[in-house]
């Protein structure tokens, strides 16, 4: 019987604080429980950041900017997935080059596109270096860039435009085009050099996480189809072998060599993890020339491909933040 009374005494002390704890009423001495820190975030980038195409999203801002950040990029991906944990700024723009992220205000072109109708909105304004948003208090730094400093839009149409008319034979944009990328590819590794001590000088306390490419190309480019439009149209397969191997892939390295030269940078990889998932591939993470709808893609990941990002940059967000 005592032991039935204790037990209905510890019970009843159980229910009374549970009712408390129900209470708007703090007991007197009672410590409030510490708040979660929250850890400021700067996402910095050009359009595989931002978003930008119809399959990555809506766009979100307005009156638009003419950045095209859409509501499924990874960086609003990520922001909701931590929530309370980040506080986020994100300045990415479609179109940025290096050099638009270090030091130089980039007039964003919006969806004018060559081929399709203007943007009514254009010209915008120009808006400032992106390195601008980083602050002496910023805790990390996502940067994804490197795309437009290569040229690699402007690569891309040349080699539609001389793989038109080949009946998908040849390589002709590699004959024509082969000896500038090492050029190209150098300059990258300075910018991306110098845009890193940029943003370590801004922010000396954050970690910065230089952010790759996807796979766009698939290794097996029969997989492909010759004039394809939501492919990669009239780009031939010896052309897009040439693209994977001697610019697309060469490309993640300069960045992944130029993060290594920098202690306050790591890489992010999301080449491995899209493999499977190329332009050319039956679930495809990024669209190829057109999308589904016909919209204009350009090669650009659609909500699947920033799903997969998100997934591989937010934890080395928590990393980036967690105590050591």
């Amino acid at each position: 019987m005592a032991n039935a009374r204790l037990r209905l005494a510890v019970l009843g002390s159980a229910v009374a604080l549970a009712a408390g704890a129900l209470s708007p009423v703090q007991l007197a001495g009672a410590a409030p429980a510490a708040a979660a820190p929250t850890y400021d975030w700067v996402a910095l980038g050009d359009s595989y950041t931002a978003g930008v195409i119809a399959a990555a999203g809506d766009a979100y801002e307005y009156p638009r900017d003419g950045c095209e950040r859409t509501d499924q990029s990874y960086p609003q991906v990520i922001h909701r997935d931590l929530g309370s944990l980040i506080e986020l700024t994100n300045v990415s723009c479609g179109a940025a080059t290096i050099e638009d992220i270090t030091f130089r205000a980039q007039q964003p072109i919006g969806h004018n596109v060559p081929g399709f109708p203007p943007d009514p909105d254009y010209p915008f304004p120009p808006v400032p270096p992106q390195s601008a948003a980083v602050e002496p208090g910023t805790d990390v730094i996502t940067v994804g860039v490197g795309g437009n400093t290569l040229g690699f839009a402007d690569i891309l149409f040349q080699c539609l435009q001389l793989g038109s008319g080949s009946d998908g034979t040849g390589t002709p944009c590699k004959d024509t085009l082969a000896d500038t990328i090492p050029g190209k590819l150098a300059k990258v590794r300075r910018d991306y050099g110098l845009m890193l001590v940029t943003l370590h000088e801004r922010a000396p306390q954050a970690k910065i996480l230089a952010v790759g490419y996807p796979t766009v190309i698939p290794a097996d480019t029969s997989k492909c189809q010759y004039n394809n439009v939501q492919q990669f149209a009239s780009i031939t397969r010896g052309d897009l072998t040439w693209l994977r191997t001697s610019v697309l892939e060469p490309l993640n390295r300069a960045i992944e060599m130029s993060a290594g030269t920098n202690d306050a940078a790591s890489f992010v990889s999301l080449y491995g993890s899209t493999r499977n998932h190329s332009v050319c591939d039956d679930d495809k993470w990024v669209e190829g020339m057109l999308g589904n709808d016909s919209s204009p893609a350009l090669v650009h990941p659609n909500a699947k491909g920033h799903r997969n990002a998100a997934d591989h940059i937010a934890p080395a967000i928590r990393n980036a933040v967690s105590p050591n």
